[in-house]
């Protein structure tokens, strides 16, 4: 199983960059060229969410990535730092941070069909998976 971490700094700009990394280690993995779209579309949203979590609650903690490559499977975990209760990362005042957070999260639910969502203490983590060309092939 071969993994690829990145952690950047919760700014927006980075986020392009995660994504760009995403796709093309997803294309070494053996993910489908039609799938490509859609993983970059998932980062991007689950790595938006994060630094937006990030900023609204003071966070200077980076943001991380990992990229695991497995046999049959491809796999993506964002993670924050936003200490949480299990199912919520609200703002401290409900305000539209939540919404943005809830569309976010629908965002990346159409998009993926494997997703996993978690928040803690040590905060949230999306993860993400995609079957790779050796599990399509497989009788």
């Amino acid at each position: 199983m071969a993994t690829v971490e990145l952690r950047f700094s919760a700014l927006p700009e980075h986020v392009r960059t995660a994504r760009l990394v995403a796709a093309a280690v997803a294309r070494r993995a053996g993910v489908d060229e039609a799938v490509l779209d859609e993983v970059r579309l998932a980062v991007g949203e689950a790595c938006s969410r994060a630094v937006g979590l990030h900023l609204a609650h003071g966070i200077e903690a980076p943001v991380h990535v990992a990229l695991i490559e497995d046999e049959k499977k491809f796999a993506i975990e964002v993670g924050d730092d936003v200490p949480s209760g299990p199912g919520e990362h609200a703002s401290d005042d409900g305000s539209e941070a939540d919404g943005e957070d809830e569309m976010g999260l629908a965002v990346i639910s159409g998009l993926v069909d494997d997703v996993e969502v978690t928040s803690g203490a040590n905060g949230g983590l999306i993860r993400m998976s995609w079957p790779t060309a050796a599990a399509t092939a497989a009788p």
